[in-house]
């Protein structure tokens, strides 16, 4: 991509940076994903599937929530390809997904919840 040249130059270069910009689309496609993290109910039910598998019955009684709005928050993950699913049986199990972008999601939150609440580890 050729360098854009900006109207004033302050000196910083930051012109070379923007020819390795994403697009416009990754921009919302990360927008999209953050958007599915913005309860913190859904990245505690994100943060357990990522240490196991487990079923929404089980997952409702380690959020201390109704099935419905644990399933309801495993709608959204799925959407956003950070979890998936399998059936057994009439159960259906969840774990979080093998991809890039739910391993990084994980290693955040997990980070995060340490700098924010690191007398709790």
């Amino acid at each position: 991509m050729e360098e854009k040249r900006l109207p004033h130059d302050h000196g910083q270069r930051i012109e070379r940076e923007a020819g390795h910009m994403p697009s416009a689309a990754g921009f919302q496609a990360a927008a999209d994903l953050f958007r599915q993290l913005g309860d913190g109910s859904r990245i505690r039910i994100f943060w357990i599937l990522c240490h196991g598998e487990e079923c929404v019955v089980n997952l409702s009684s380690l959020m201390e929530m109704s099935s419905p709005a644990v399933s309801h928050h495993l709608k959204q993950l799925r959407a956003a390809e950070l979890i998936v699913s399998r059936r057994d049986g009439k159960e259906v199990y969840y774990r979080a997904a093998d991809t890039a972008a739910a391993k990084l999601l994980h290693q955040m939150i997990e980070a995060l919840a340490e700098i924010v609440c690191p007398d709790e580890g």
